[in-house]
């Protein structure tokens, strides 16, 4: 399904899908999972909700939400935990995983930047989400703000271990999807640039999840997620 039937009777085509759907509720009962595949965050319950409500497991597209308040509705609906699947799927870049070598040469992280081009309320994930893995140790956020007005949002956030992290969407600026590592021992840039092998791993993930009915991305880092979206977006 999508909102246009001959876009959905293309694509099926292209695909090799069977069965293209006048109203997309009528999967309910019919599928094993949903791909949810917008990223009009705005939209998501509206598309998500029948999914959730039955008990069916649903990847949605980057970000959840841009807000903390509709995220929890997203997660609170599950009939089960681990029903949400939502994730940029730049957390599976191995080019943004430092290698052990490379995490011992930058020693303890201090400061992560993160910049990614387009829009914040899209594309912040991209940038948010890798960055904040490389600090695992990184506890709560103590603060998150949003510093100038501009056409390039930057957030400023600050972790309990005194990790720094900062992160800016440049908008229609062309700009890499970046991280620099900043530690105690040196410094460490990280670019994106396989996005075949990122998104099929998330998807790969997804359908591993469905199948063990395991919770693959804690409701509680989805949310410091959108936490980081929603200060940055203010």
């Amino acid at each position: 399904w999508t909102q246009d039937p001959a876009l959905s009777r293309h694509i099926a085509a292209a695909a090799l899908i069977p069965h293209v759907l006048d109203d997309f509720r009528d999967m309910v009962g019919a599928v094993d999972g949903v791909l949810l595949a917008r990223d009009d965050a705005e939209n998501h319950a509206e598309f998500a909700l029948p999914f959730l409500k039955a008990g069916i497991p649903i990847y949605i597209d980057k970000p959840l939400a841009t807000r903390v308040a509709d995220a929890r509705r997203l997660i609170d609906a599950q009939v089960r935990p681990g029903q949400i699947f939502s994730c940029s799927a730049l957390r599976y870049a191995r080019e943004l995983s430092p290698s052990d070598e490379d995490a011992r040469a930058v020693g303890r992280i201090r400061h992560i930047q993160a910049i990614t081009p387009k829009d914040w309320a899209r594309y912040a994930v991209h940038a948010i989400e890798p960055a904040i893995l490389l600090a695992p140790d990184r506890g709560p956020i103590i603060s998150a703000q949003r510093i100038g007005t501009g056409g390039a949002p930057l957030l400023q956030a600050r972790f309990a271990n005194g990790v720094e992290l900062t992160v800016q969407a440049f908008g229609a600026t062309a700009a890499p999807i970046a991280i620099r590592v900043i530690g105690e021992a040196g410094w460490l840039d990280l670019v994106f640039h396989d996005a075949f092998s990122a998104f099929k791993a998330s998807l790969a993930d997804f359908v591993s999840s469905m199948r063990a009915a395991r919770e693959a991305i804690a409701p509680e880092f989805i949310l410091e997620v959108v936490t980081l979206i929603e200060a940055g977006g203010k």
